[in-house]
């Protein structure tokens, strides 16, 4: 066994050198100052006291470094899982209670070990095949949940916590009149200020430089003594060893959302990382990614963390400022871990609506706008996919949204490979001599009167030969009088044995017509699979071509000359080789 295949820092550590050092120490500071606003307001989504956020960015970020397959990934808290963790938990416990605190540690552990073991089962490429408009709708769901469960903390209105979208809203409006006025201006200058800087000061750290705002704000108007709420002061500057002691029950409970959570985290580390990979023309492994991401969210259990996964602004962030290797990540919780030092004290002063107006920005930067027009305007299964996603999310549960889109996503999958395109083609002159096949049916093109040619754009296997089979019965009714068939198997990697008992079946017609049956194969698996189940001993190995034009002059000679001598069509350059054979 390769040891450096679980632990990565075997294969980079080569890379690392003075001036890599020097590169991963500036990119971790820049990270530091980001995830500090960030810490506490994704700990403030998740429903837990701010440090834990802090602590998860800390934590999260230094285990995912060493054990993830990334060179550029910082991993932490994020927004989505944040998200799915409060809606899971909020059911069993009141949010921010040492039982609330006790269920994410256990949860966050279950992730870990449900990341692991798909890891370990190499099922990091199958997160791959989830659809995107299923991720697309799940962020838009977690937004529009979050926008709505941060209009308490802008308002100033204390209202029950927890339930779908319609009842939040229902509770704020039924208190309506308690608006507190002062955390109305905290929170929109708060927000008005990081949406300035975002546009026109992009390199500076606007969030926090909002937060700071706000919280300057609120001393100036004496908020506490208007009964505007503070985030308090955090009990701990240090992330310990705590283990959670859960019971078997809260196991069983918690099973189904840590799974949901797991998903969600592989799939937003995946998508990151390959997207920086193929950018830096860097290895990825996602297998090892998911291990990286269980293992950081199982140590980060046991020390007062929560669920955590790849960050994509921490990442472009990171990259942009010119990290080289996963040592900006470490460096990145030290800095953090030294600025939490000399700051924690002044974290009690941050106004609870300043916080919450930062989140609403969040929020909105969550949803892709432009994907979603691109998904309802080019596909409608997807937009099916998107919506039932997105349905699920806002009005039955956030962690059952991921389910329904996954199951969703499967249903088209197999929806469109048990209905692959078996279209007639014809050959094509073009400008520069050569000939392209081309649907008969789209185009127009004319035909051979004995000769009918398939391509099948798709897989032939039990689940498309009822499909395959209906199309190939209703074209061959088009005209009696082409017995003489190629089969072009274009979309085909190998069939099975259903595929294999169609073709036979076919090939038994076509001679049973007095007409004839060929085969362009082009992949060796298609061809061993053909041989396999019996298909070349009905067909005849002659009959089996690699090409379309080595198949077409074969059939040639399968051709009625009396036939050929009537038509005006001339669809073959072959079409002489007829007239010249002997009677």
């Amino acid at each position: 066994m390769r040891y450096s295949e679980y632990f990565p820092p075997l294969q980079w550590y080569t890379r690392v050198n003075r001036n890599t050092v020097a590169a991963d120490a500036y990119a971790g500071l820049i990270n530091a100052a980001l995830v500090l606003p960030q810490g506490v307001a994704f700990a403030t989504i998740a429903g837990l006291p701010p440090q834990y956020g802090l602590f998860t960015a800390i934590i999260t970020a230094v285990v995912a470094a060493l054990f993830g397959s990334s060179m550029i990934m910082i991993s932490g808290p994020t927004t989505a899982i944040s998200a799915v963790l409060f809606t899971t938990l909020s059911d069993f416990a009141a949010p921010g209670t040492m039982q609330y605190i006790e269920m994410a540690l256990t949860l966050t552990i279950l992730v870990g070990l449900f990341q692991i073991a798909g890891g370990f089962a190499r099922l990091g490429g199958l997160v791959s095949f989830v659809s995107h408009s299923v991720m697309t709708a799940f962020t838009m769901a977690a937004a529009l949940l979050i926008a709505v469960s941060q209009l308490a903390g802008v308002t100033g209105i204390v209202v029950e916590r927890g339930g779908n979208i319609a009842e939040r809203l229902m509770r704020l409006a039924e208190h309506w009149g308690d608006v507190n006025l002062y955390a109305l201006l905290i929170a929109g200058t708060t927000l008005a200020l990081a949406v300035l800087m975002q546009k026109f000061t992009p390199k500076l750290p606007g969030f926090l430089i909002a937060l700071l705002a706000g919280s300057a704000l609120a001393y100036g108007i004496d908020a506490v003594n208007h009964g505007v709420e503070m985030v308090g002061a955090l009990p701990s500057m240090m992330p310990q060893l705590a283990p959670p002691t859960p019971s078997v029950r809260d196991v069983v409970q918690l099973a189904p959302g840590a799974a949901a959570i797991a998903l969600v985290g592989a799939l937003e580390a995946i998508s990151i990382g390959r997207s920086f990979a193929v950018r830096r023309r860097e290895a990825f492994d996602t297998s090892q990614e998911m291990i990286g991401q269980g293992v950081s969210n199982v140590v980060g259990g046991f020390f007062q963390c929560y669920a955590g996964s790849g960050s994509f602004t921490r990442s472009g962030v990171n990259a942009t400022a010119g990290a080289v290797t996963p040592m900006s990540g470490i460096f990145a919780s030290g800095f953090l871990l030294l600025i939490l030092i000399f700051i924690a004290p002044w974290v009690a002063y941050i106004p609870k609506p300043a916080m919450a107006g930062l989140i609403l920005l969040v929020a909105y930067r969550l949803i892709e706008f432009s994907e979603l027009r691109h998904i309802i305007t080019s596909s409608r299964p997807e937009t099916v996919i998107l919506v039932l996603t997105l349905a699920a999310g806002l009005f039955i549960e956030l962690d059952f949204a991921i389910y329904v889109g996954v199951i969703a996503s499967l249903c088209v999958f197999i929806y469109e490979s048990s209905h692959p395109e078996l279209p007639v083609t014809a050959p094509v002159l073009q400008s520069d001599g050569t000939r392209k096949f081309r649907n008969v049916e789209h185009k127009g093109v004319t035909e051979c009167p004995q000769l009918m040619i398939f391509r099948l754009d798709g897989p032939l296997y039990f689940g498309s030969v009822e499909n395959v089979a209906k199309s190939y019965k209703k074209n061959c009714a088009r005209d009696p009088r082409q017995i003489h068939k190629i089969l072009y198997m274009k979309g085909v990697g190998k069939t099975d044995l259903a595929g294999a008992d169609f073709l036979i079946q076919a090939i038994r017609d076509a001679k049973a017509e007095g007409g004839s049956f060929r085969i362009v194969a082009l992949f060796p698996p298609l061809v061993d699979s053909l041989y396999r189940f019996h298909v070349i001993d009905e067909l005849g190995e002659e009959n089996l071509h690699s090409n379309k034009s080595d198949a077409v002059s074969a059939a040639m000679n399968d051709l009625s000359r009396n036939i050929c001598e009537g038509c005006l069509r001339d669809v073959f350059w072959e079409c002489d080789n007829v007239m010249r054979k002997e009677d």
